[in-house]
């Protein structure tokens, strides 16, 4: 997950969320998305970002394709279990606290992307479209990124358009913690991504996620 902590109350609770639940959660996403691993296998890039990495699952899998490959997340507690991930498994990444909207790399500097279920997490529509507005500035021309959201495509969800709700987190003293989520329909994800300055290539729905593959900028 993402977020501005400092200057946003709703984007800096969902950050406390986040650090509160952090090691539980590392160990109930030990593997990654099907669905990142198709996309990420088989590259071959310079510099590759794992935009809202949490426990860095899938920045693992950039790093095994990237010269360079970076993870960040809002959540300090999140990086530390990528940082104890990175140890124990033996990639090389840079991880790093920041924020979706405000990318701590170059414009047009980045090969490879993934932001997966991290969209979902930002509380205002004009923020989520703003992150992918960030990914497109990043993303050289010919540069591809993986970005999802739950959707109301999901059996847990009745609603047939998209929503706010929150989605409770059972810790192991059984605590349930409430986490903010924007649950997306197809219709409304496109409509998102349209409004953006992303590229569009592909969009589908996987397991009840939307999925899309775009690019910074329109290439030749």
């Amino acid at each position: 997950m993402t977020g501005d902590e400092d200057t946003d109350p709703d984007r800096r609770g969902v950050v406390e969320t986040y650090d509160y639940i952090a090691g539980h959660f590392a160990t109930k996403r030990e593997n990654p998305w099907p669905e990142a691993q198709d996309f990420i296998a088989g590259r071959d890039v310079e510099t590759a970002i794992d935009v809202g990495c949490a426990n860095g699952r899938h920045t693992e899998l950039l790093a095994d394709v990237a010269e360079r490959a970076v993870g960040l997340d809002a959540s300090r507690e999140l990086l530390r279990e990528a940082v104890e991930r990175e140890r124990d498994h033996g990639f090389d990444a840079g991880l790093v606290q920041g924020d979706a909207l405000r990318l701590p790399v170059r414009t047009d500097s980045v090969d490879l992307s993934v932001y997966v279920a991290t969209m979902h997490h930002l509380p205002r529509r004009e923020d989520r479209i703003g992150s992918l507005d960030e990914l497109a500035r990043v993303l050289k021309p010919d540069a591809r990124g993986l970005v999802s959201v739950w959707s109301v495509e999901h059996d847990y969800f009745q609603e047939t358009r998209g929503f706010d709700t929150t989605v409770t987190f059972t810790m192991p003293d059984g605590t349930e913690v409430p986490r903010y989520y924007h649950i997306y329909d197809t219709v409304e994800f496109g409509e998102d991504l349209a409004a953006s300055a992303v590229v569009v290539e592909r969009e589908w729905v996987s397991q009840g996620n939307c999925y899309a593959v775009v690019r910074g900028a329109d290439s030749a």
